[in-house]
């Protein structure tokens, strides 16, 4: 019996929850739902990013953490000295994973409390219009949802979300991060497939053709402030990640779409993503809705065998974005 994305979601939670210690998380009842710190009080770790990320993508796709040394080949083809670890992501069901639980589009504001939220949750609630083309709304037993924020929910917030998802709140977890920790900077960056199927699906590109995708972003080092750390972690997908999708159907419509789905197509490109958000006020929905997209994607004709790269990552605005008091700073002993 195939399981709904929100069952999915929970197995990866439960199977990190007695690695809590290693993974430097903690987990607390709030209004009987259960809230999992991951980089609020708790200090969080890289190896907590990954199960956020994974649990994000509802146990529909795998993420990994790829040594600067021993790098991908297919990304090392379009950044062939990058220095920073890169963080890797793949699912063979991507439409599912990125765009049905991952994409993190939706925002919760209640009672002074504000968070970015993904997460399988999104499938369960199925409010979005996106829902509309590519299905995958679901009634589940159980909800999985993430919050980008610097609080943990207050209880009216677990009680609202667990009342939209149709679950009682002790079958509501929340996995809570805030950017400017290593779980949270580590999360936002694995979104580059997620990246560039949302892009897409924007463009009315038809993502059922897609069958198969990786994405790969270079890990930023974590920023003093949530502010920074959005920057950061921008930047590292805008300019630095490289995505490969195996699609179907012919080449002409993805030549068409190639040079559309990368951050240069958009004007505002080609400065740090914390100028960019400053000149717009601090508010994400007056930046160009075109920026963002990974800095470079590969289409795999499965059907015809052609390969098509468009875009290229800007290594100089990565550098500048990850650089503290002028030295490209490295994420290291997190």
């Amino acid at each position: 019996m195939t399981t709904t994305l929100n069952e999915s979601g929970l197995a990866i939670v439960e199977r990190a929850l007695p690695e809590a210690r290693h993974l430097a998380i903690a987990v607390e009842t709030i209004a009987g739902t259960r809230v999992i710190d991951c980089g609020v009080h708790a200090r969080g770790s890289d190896a907590a990013g990954l199960m956020l990320a994974e649990a994000a993508m509802a146990g529909r796709g795998a993420a990994w953490l790829e040594p600067p040394e021993r790098p991908d080949a297919a990304f090392a083809a379009v950044w062939p000295a990058c220095p920073w670890p890169v963080v890797a992501v793949q699912s063979d069901t991507p439409v599912a994973a990125c765009l049905a639980a991952q994409y993190a589009g939706w925002k919760v504001a209640a009672s002074g409390y504000f968070a970015m939220a993904s997460g399988p949750i999104r499938a369960a609630i199925g409010r979005e219009e996106l829902f509309d083309t590519i299905g995958c709304r679901e009634r589940p037993a159980v909800a999985v949802g993430l919050l980008e924020s610097d609080r943990l929910p207050p209880p009216d917030v677990c009680r609202d979300l667990a009342a939209a998802a149709g679950v009682a709140p002790a079958s509501l977890v929340l996995l809570v991060a805030r950017t400017a920790s290593p779980a949270g900077t580590l999360q936002v960056i694995a979104r580059s497939l997620e990246t560039a199927l949302h892009k897409l699906h924007e463009l009315h590109f038809d993502v059922a053709r897609i069958e198969r995708g990786t994405g790969r972003a270079p890990l930023a080092p974590v920023a003093a402030g949530d502010l920074a750390a959005i920057g950061r972690t921008n930047d590292a997908i805008l300019y630095g990640g490289h995505v490969t999708l195996e699609v179907r159907g012919d080449d002409a419509s993805l030549a068409e779409i190639g040079p559309r789905v990368v951050s240069r197509a958009s004007p505002a490109y080609g400065e740090p993503f914390a100028a960019l958000f400053a000149k717009a006020g601090g508010d994400f929905y007056a930046l160009d809705p075109a920026l963002f997209a990974p800095a470079s994607i590969e289409f795999v004709n499965l059907d015809t065998g052609r390969r098509q790269r468009f875009g290229g990552v800007a290594p100089e605005i990565v550098a500048a974005s990850f650089t503290v008091t002028g030295v490209a700073a490295m994420p290291a002993g997190r």
